[in-house]
């Protein structure tokens, strides 16, 4: 890539204590260098590529799990076909342990076809492997998940979680974007996505600044690292970003689990799409009315708000509860069936 960005901060000797109280309160990205580097994978992975691919073959319970092939001409890169009808890849289901093979089998190829299992449990498919190669550092909840593939780029996207990536086997570089540059990543559609939330559609490796001039202004709040096998990197809350797999055969674990427990409120996101539904094309001065609205319930102090009223007599505008969610929910959805 020509575009040099600044590097991800580098931390080493970290342990559960440390990330939680120096390191996640900064709400930044991080390397946490040598983190996994006694797991047994990682010295399989060390050895080479094939006993890497042994040491989880031995462990494999042999359950199909979902995984992406796209033909050489894609060059690793899962996208859109040209007229965003469709993707230039098919997903198949088969063993971990068969898809090694045939990793193994296009190492050596110049252009190999295109290929990643993703965010595969790992205790329900190699659950001796989970409990040989862990870490304590994730959160509450947290579930690891295998990602085993070749050369691919998983595009530049964001997870509404914190997230710790643990590199296992070959090299990978992440590149990063604070949230509020949503506005200069140019997302793509919401409801047509590769494998859960929208990405940017800006290639990171060649981008089209004429078709996407903002994009050089989220150049300079870009953050890059490059991990060898052992090394992890935390990726916080709706952190934009792009994952390259750069070696034959690459392996990584990672976990994602949720700071604020509420997962019984429901999605941020969802709520976004409504949103777009029921107001974006409202005439402007019927938007800018529940600008003010929502100004004045939920971005702005929303408690205060409703204190003239009494606790008993809030309803939905009290303080959420999961009860009280479920509730809401149940309105919501007989709203939605009119």
């Amino acid at each position: 890539m020509a575009q040099r960005f600044a590097e991800v901060r580098e931390w080493r000797d970290v342990d559960r204590d440390r990330f939680e109280s120096e390191i996640v309160p900064l709400r930044r990205p991080a390397v946490l260098r040598g983190l996994a580097g006694e797991w047994p994978a990682v010295a399989a992975a060390r050895q080479s590529p094939r006993a890497l691919c042994d040491y989880v073959r031995g462990v494999d319970l042999g359950k199909p799990v979902p995984a992406f092939l796209g033909p050489p001409q894609i060059k690793g890169r899962f996208w859109y076909r040209e007229d965003m009808r469709g993707l230039n890849y098919q997903q198949r289901f088969a063993p971990i342990a068969e898809l090694l093979d045939v990793l193994l089998s296009v190492e050596h190829e110049a252009e190999p076809p295109a290929f990643y299992a993703g965010a595969v449990p790992i205790s329900e498919n190699c659950p001796d492997f989970a409990r040989d190669n862990a870490t304590d550092i994730a959160g509450p909840g947290a579930v690891a998940r295998l990602w085993v593939g070749n050369r691919a780029t998983v595009s530049t996207h964001f997870d509404m979680s914190e997230n710790v990536a643990v590199v296992v086997g070959g090299r990978r570089r992440f590149t990063l974007f604070p949230p509020e540059q949503v506005r200069n990543l140019y997302v793509g559609p919401f409801d047509f996505t590769f494998a859960g939330p929208p990405v940017s559609m800006v290639d990171l490796n060649a981008p089209d600044l004429a078709r996407y001039p903002r994009f050089a202004d989220a150049m300079p709040f870009a953050q890059q690292a490059e991990l060898e096998p052992g090394d992890a990197i935390y990726i916080p809350y709706m952190w934009w970003h792009q994952v390259e797999a750069l070696s034959p055969i690459n392996m990584l674990v990672n976990y994602w689990w949720d700071l604020s427990e509420r997962a019984w409120a429901g999605s941020p996101f969802r709520t976004l799409m409504h949103a777009i539904m029921s107001i974006r094309d409202l005439p402007e001065h019927e938007r800018g009315v529940w600008r003010e609205w929502f100004d004045h319930y939920v971005f702005g102090d929303g408690h205060a708000a409703v204190a003239h009223l009494p606790a008993a007599g809030r309803g939905a505008l009290g303080d959420m509860t999961p009860e009280r969610a479920k509730a809401v929910k149940n309105y919501l959805i007989e709203e939605l069936r009119r």
